[in-house]
């Protein structure tokens, strides 16, 4: 008996001695010990370009015109525009209609700010008990299933209103 109430103690105390928690909710690590296929993404083909003086300034981690690029290629099929992703372009011009309607009501300047605190501390009161997993497993559907929206109640929701709505996938 008091052997087990030492172990139970000991368990207790390192429960409770890191103020750090890992409060990531993907684990998409491998843990086989070889390589990791995903992570290797071929180059594209070698071509001439057509001004050698248009090439950009090579710079030591930045990236190559061989470099591939899946979001911006993924875009451009679905007939979007890559350049889009490039951070600090601000918003399109073709855009501005869009975000005057959405903040027609006003949008705090710092909303960006507050919803990525408010995530963190859902996130760190979700993660009070996951470090006593055994099997380490993906947790972010699990812990963000509370905020899921269910689409077949919503469809059927608008159309007691009345709206068209398109055709949705049967239920599993």
């Amino acid at each position: 008996m008091p052997r087990a109430l030492l172990v139970i103690a000991v368990l207790a105390l390192a429960a409770c001695s890191g103020s750090e928690r890992d409060i990531r909710m993907r684990d998409l690590r491998s843990f086989t010990g070889g390589p990791d296929e995903f992570s290797i993404l071929p180059s594209k083909e070698l071509q001439s370009p057509e001004n050698y003086a248009s090439l950009p300034v090579p710079t030591p981690g930045g990236s190559n015109l061989t470099d591939q690029n899946p979001l911006g290629d993924g875009i451009a099929a679905l007939g979007g525009k890559p350049g889009a992703l490039v951070p600090g372009r601000g918003v399109p011009a073709a855009d501005s209609a869009l975000l005057a309607f959405v903040g027609r009501n006003g949008v705090p300047a710092d909303i960006r700010e507050t919803l990525a605190a408010e995530d963190l501390a859902f996130r760190t009161r979700a993660s009070r008990f996951t470090r006593f997993k055994i099997v380490r497993e993906d947790l972010y559907n699990d812990t963000y299933r509370r905020q899921t929206i269910d689409p077949h109640a919503e469809l059927w929701r608008w159309r007691r209103f009345g709206v068209t709505t398109p055709s949705a996938p049967p239920v599993k």
